[in-house]
């Protein structure tokens, strides 16, 4: 048998700040130590093990806070010294990381944990665990602050420690291959499939954002850092139509142009509306939907816009409630958001309903009801009942030319009022879909832009 390949060494929390930044300033680490030697439990040989985690790494602890520029962006940053028994969490790093968020929120900085931790440190017992509630403390607060937090998941990142400093963080971005889960190696099930336990598999279970080389991390997270750091009170402006710019002549006629395979879509209007973007994705409950719904950050004219933007296929639940999840976050930032409406409804199938559709629908309609930042709608194809209303905003909604909203699908409608296939045609124009029915019906708006000539008459009604 051949020898087992060599697992490539761990950087260590410094090396690892060298990776992101060029300027890093470490914070006094706060007062005081361990009340023996060997810890509050008296466990034997702990301090004779902190010794020499301690002369191996150089470090006292097993994380490293201080301050740093990524790409610009001053940020707090609490690097993971994974030689340092393991990265895990006791009482003193607990103090450590208390200290640096309070240093974050008296200073308005946002926080970047890089974490590499096996989890809460045994020879602490129950003092080491209850760590995690102390640093979830400062998390929320800091989050309640309008501070964004954005974790780097390395290899490995389990138990406590990935869940609350690394799946607690509003943006996850993970190392390829980076072991990711709350088990850790020695305590899983017999049989447990490692793939599970990724990073990879973390971004398709929608724990994680993104898999990130590290040679393209510094460029990403500041590019992260730059756009959640840049709050603006001002409403988003309705993008420019892409498609048709003649109204539809019947209702057909605007359900047709709607389901064109031409039409432009959701991509199409987010790369003409934004000069970069990133992408948040999942849902944060198991499941991810980058097929029926795209959300994430960009830059438009200068500043920072959020978007949540259907493409045209049906909605699963994990799409609504990753839309909830950024229009949550860009409240608390105090970033505006568009919206993209494009989709013939919600998921009806089995599996959406045993994923809980109609509770993610109602999240959604509830986050657009009740955030203070906001929110722009723009109708770019298919407005398919609940499924797309929910990710509307009342009073800001607008519609292109080469689209329809409907209460129900036209065929769908026929079928309930038991019509034969023959008046789907005549439904369509009883239901009154197209978008200058909408406008006289003031569920949506207008403008030169939309709708030539025509102005924005409830503009005209407010004056």
């Amino acid at each position: 048998m051949g020898e087992r390949p060599k697992r490539p060494k761990r950087p260590s929390a410094r090396e690892f700040l060298a990776l992101v930044t060029d300027d890093f300033t470490e914070l006094p680490g706060p007062e005081g130590g361990l009340p023996s030697p060997d810890g509050p439990l008296g466990w034997p040989g702990y301090g004779a093990a902190r010794a020499r985690a301690a002369a191996r790494t150089g470090e006292e602890e097993s994380v490293v806070c201080g301050t740093g520029h990524v790409e610009g962006v001053q940020a707090v940053l609490l690097a993971f010294e994974f030689g340092f028994l393991g990265g895990s969490l006791g009482s003193r790093t607990g103090d450590r990381l208390e200290a640096a968020y309070a240093y974050a929120r008296e200073r308005r900085l946002p926080v970047v944990p890089l974490v590499a931790t096996g989890g809460s440190r045994m020879q602490e017992g129950m003092l080491a665990l209850t760590q995690l509630q102390r640093v979830a403390r400062q998390s929320v607060l800091t989050g309640r602050a309008g501070l964004p937090q954005i974790a780097v998941v390395r290899d490995p990142s389990t138990g406590g420690g990935w869940a609350t400093l690394g799946a607690g963080a509003d943006v996850v971005l993970a190392l390829p291959g980076a072991q990711v889960g709350f088990a850790g190696s020695r305590v899983r099930p017999p049989g447990a499939d490692p793939a599970a336990y990724t990073a990879e598999a973390q971004v398709a279970a929608g724990s994680a954002d993104a898999v990130v080389p590290e040679d393209q991390l510094r460029a990403t997270l500041g590019r992260w850092l730059r756009l959640l750091t840049a709050p603006s009170a001002d409403p988003a402006p309705v993008p420019a139509p892409l498609g048709a710019r003649d109204l539809p002549a019947d209702g057909w006629d605007a359900v047709r142009r709607a389901r064109a395979a031409g039409r432009p879509r959701a991509g199409a209007y987010l790369d003409a509306y934004f000069a970069e973007r990133v992408a948040l994705s999942g849902d944060r409950c198991g499941g991810a939907d980058p097929e029926g719904m795209l959300c994430g950050f960009g830059t438009h004219a200068g500043r920072t816009v959020a978007y949540a933007a259907q493409t045209g296929a049906a909605t699963r639940p994990a799409g609504y409630r990753t839309a909830t999840r950024l229009l949550r976050l860009a409240d608390r930032l105090g970033i505006p958001v568009l919206t993209l409406v494009d989709t013939p409804g919600a998921a009806g199938d089995a599996a959406a309903e045993r994923q809980a559709v109609g509770p993610a629908v109602a999240g959604l309609f509830g986050a657009v009801a009740s955030v203070r930042t906001p929110v722009t709608t723009l109708v770019i194809g298919e407005g398919g009942s609940g499924g797309a209303l929910a990710l509307a905003a009342p009073g800001a909604t607008w519609a292109t030319p080469d689209s329809y909203f409907s209460v129900i699908a036209p065929e769908s409608a026929a079928a309930i009022l038991k019509r034969p296939p023959t008046e789907v045609e005549r439904t369509a124009d009883q239901l009154r879909l197209r978008p200058q029915d909408l406008a006289e019906l003031d569920v949506i708006r207008t403008d030169d832009q939309l709708f030539p000539g025509t102005g924005d008459r409830r503009s005209e009604e407010r004056m």
